[in-house]
């Protein structure tokens, strides 16, 4: 049964918006509508126009029998600016400081809206990287990379610093705490990822690189290549002997426990993120 074309529309884009990043024959959606190919890509148009104003994504269309329409969430660069300077703001706030210079972060990171915003932002950067999976580290970075996983429509992984028998047989690797410069461990189900993957490392709080230098340890310990490091925040720590870069959506540049000061500014998104990224 046909149905109306404003009907049409809002399936279509709830159907695009839950199924990012794959690709979606037209016949698909004829077939679902009973409606031409033609009639199809005239509401594809439509939706395309839409996604780029509102700053929601990208919608590609390619031609031929085994063509079809992809959607790539991103935001637009104003969206993203908005955004890190209202989370400089509300993080700047000195009562967050918390004993040995960390900073309280949990109320943001369990905001479902602005957790969405952290995963749409970070995924606008990697969205042309061909990432397989998102890899982040017990506990604090899982919602997070759960959220840049769904963007991205990838499987995210838990890397854990004391192994789950529901995890089976696992891969560990030893690393240096950035901020304690201890050595530490972490492991990974050998079933979590495949070889070969390329993967994104995200993660709430980044502060001697230690953690992330590990995580990179531990990609390698399977056959893969790391894409890319973001976080949500980075320390004023002196981060050393990375060997790739890392992206951050906010800084602390300051900490002072004994007379509670608190400076946050912009992280260095905005400049790592190429133009073509952004809708």
């Amino acid at each position: 049964m046909k149905i109306r074309r404003s009907e049409r529309l809002i399936d279509i884009t709830n159907y695009l918006l839950s199924n990012p990043h794959t690709l979606i024959p037209l016949t698909y959606f004829a077939k679902r509508y009973d409606s031409a190919k033609s009639s199809i890509s005239e509401d594809l148009g439509i939706v395309k126009k839409t996604f780029l104003k509102r700053g929601i994504g990208f919608l590609e269309t390619l031609p031929g029998a085994g063509g079809g329409v992809i959607y790539t969430p991103a935001v637009n660069k104003e969206v993203a600016q908005d955004f890190i300077n209202q989370m400089v703001e509300t993080v700047s706030d000195s009562r967050r400081l918390l004993p040995g210079g960390y900073v309280y972060l949990s109320d943001i990171l369990g905001s479902p809206e602005t957790l969405r915003k952290i995963g749409a932002i970070i995924a606008t950067q990697y969205a042309n990287d061909n990432v397989d999976a998102v890899m982040t580290v017990a506990t604090k970075g899982i919602p997070i990379a759960q959220s840049v996983a769904m963007y991205l429509n990838v499987p995210f992984v838990i890397v854990r610093r004391d192994s789950k028998i529901t995890e089976g047989s696992t891969v560990s690797v030893n690393y240096v705490s950035g901020s304690s410069s201890r050595i530490e461990k972490m492991e990974l189900s050998k079933r979590s990822l495949a070889e070969n993957s390329r993967v994104l490392v995200v993660d709430d709080f980044m502060k001697g690189g230690g953690t992330v230098s590990g995580m990179d340890g531990m990609i390698k310990e399977f056959n893969s290549e790391l894409v890319g490091v973001t976080v949500f925040a980075e320390s004023p720590q002196e981060v050393k002997n990375l060997d790739f870069k890392t992206t951050s959506l906010i800084k602390v540049k300051k900490i002072d426990t004994e007379k509670q000061e608190l400076q946050v500014e912009k992280g260095n998104y905005l400049d790592n993120v190429n133009a073509d990224n952004f809708s």
